[in-house]
């Protein structure tokens, strides 16, 4: 065994060490505790931040804004961990504070963090205060290692809102700029293409762009609707058309899909709709790109010979950059190779390799940043939902996993 190695060997035992158990789900415990839906997390960012100052880390509020579109202002907290080598790799390691709004239908606490049966339940138990969790006790282990690389850790806010703003943010301000590599601890398994177990890395995602259609027509009275021109029909031959228009396909990220989401048109209580907005989600994989996208919907609804007027746009974003593109990460990257040998080296086991058939902070990493990003975390159910819960020991395992492979990748 040469002297770096034993020194590697060592370093990846102490951190290991450093991973408590007990502290970890504590922790997952007292974050779920906090409500936190995206645009209102200021006490949870203030929570992980003493949680971090508490432990040395010195952390730093870094700010997030929207003044024009959302009218958003909130707070990032970010640690940085200076390795020994200038010259060695960064490693991003991402996680985000928030959640959705809180479901009407839970039967019990949505915030009580009961645990049974090796589940710990609650609103953004999976997705993804257990990811927050094993993140911030990583980083405070991996503060005690002998690193040669950089670690950078953001806890960041709003990224189950529209627009992702904290990463964002990130990304603006130039945060992600000397990353060389990131990883974000999101519920992998739960959002794979396929029907992986954890351990699992995820090594790309489709991206994902929103039609925002205008359909205008004639307004008439209701009880000659042959003399006006009904927007509200138009858009619905619309939805139709756009759901049957082909799509891209990947090898890896699959195929892309089309989703009507919303059909906002009419009011008056006997006149034909005038005018009707048609909102459409799109999930594209590589190769399919923003104007390519406008384009094909334009030539789709065109064919239709609709008497309306049709203009197709894409929701309004805080900035042009502000879109989800998609990303695939190579199985041979140094990164991924080192994520499998940490896997291996705490469960024994290779982990499963797949892709992520939606978005989120990942994609801005991924794509817009073109920062090599994957996403290991924990197991969990009913995301989003009522009974949401994550499994307790992928989340010990994940912070294990993360740590161990931290080292080896930054030593």
């Amino acid at each position: 065994m040469t002297e770096d190695t034993h020194r590697q060997t060592t370093d990846v035992d102490a951190v290991l060490d450093s991973i408590d158990r007990e502290e970890t789900i504590g922790l997952l415990g007292d974050l779920v505790g906090i409500e936190s839906p995206y645009f209102h997390e200021e006490e949870i960012v203030e929570f992980v931040y003493g949680w971090l100052a508490a432990r040395g880390l010195d952390p730093e509020y870094h700010p997030v804004s929207d003044p024009e579109l959302t009218g958003y202002e909130g707070r990032n907290v970010v640690v940085h961990l200076e390795g020994s080598d200038p010259t060695a790799p960064t490693l991003l390691i991402n996680a985000h504070v928030d959640t959705v709004e809180i479901v009407d239908t839970w039967e019990e606490d949505p915030l009580s963090g009961r645990i049974e049966d090796g589940r710990l339940y609650g609103q953004g138990a999976a997705d993804m205060k257990a990811g927050l969790a094993a993140a911030m006790v990583t980083v405070a282990a991996l503060a005690e290692a002998d690193l040669a690389g950089d670690v950078r850790f953001a806890a960041v806010v709003d990224e189950e809102g529209p627009y992702g703003l904290g990463t964002d943010q990130l990304l603006r301000d130039g945060l992600v700029d000397d990353c060389d590599m990131a990883v974000v601890t999101e519920p992998g398994p739960a959002l794979a293409r396929d029907d992986v177990e954890s351990p699992a890395l995820i090594v790309g995602a489709r991206g994902r762009f929103l039609y925002d259609i205008d359909v205008t027509g004639r307004a008439a009275h209701g009880s000659t609707p042959d003399r006006g021109i009904n927007a509200v029909l138009d858009a619905g031959r619309i939805a139709r058309a756009l759901t049957e228009m082909p799509l891209g396909e990947h090898p890896d990220l699959g195929s892309g899909s089309i989703c009507p989401l919303a059909i906002e048109g009419g009011s008056e209580t006997l006149s034909v709709p005038a005018h009707c907005r048609l909102v459409v989600d799109r999930h594209v994989v590589l190769g399919e790109t923003e104007h390519g996208v406008i384009a094909e919907a334009e030539a789709t609804i065109e064919a239709l010979d609709l008497d309306s007027s049709v203009s197709v746009g894409l929701r309004e974003v805080p900035h042009p950059g502000a879109r989800y593109g998609p990303y695939v990460v190579s199985r041979d990257h140094p990164l991924v190779l080192g994520l499998s040998r940490a896997t291996e080296s705490v469960t024994g086991v290779a982990p499963a390799i797949s892709y992520l058939l939606s978005v989120g902070d990942f994609n801005y990493l991924g794509h817009r940043a073109d920062v090599p990003t994957v996403i290991l975390g924990p197991d969990g159910g009913n995301l989003h939902s009522a009974g949401e819960w994550v499994d307790l020991e992928d989340t010990v395992q994940v912070a294990r996993i993360l740590g161990a492979g931290a080292v080896d990748l930054l030593t």
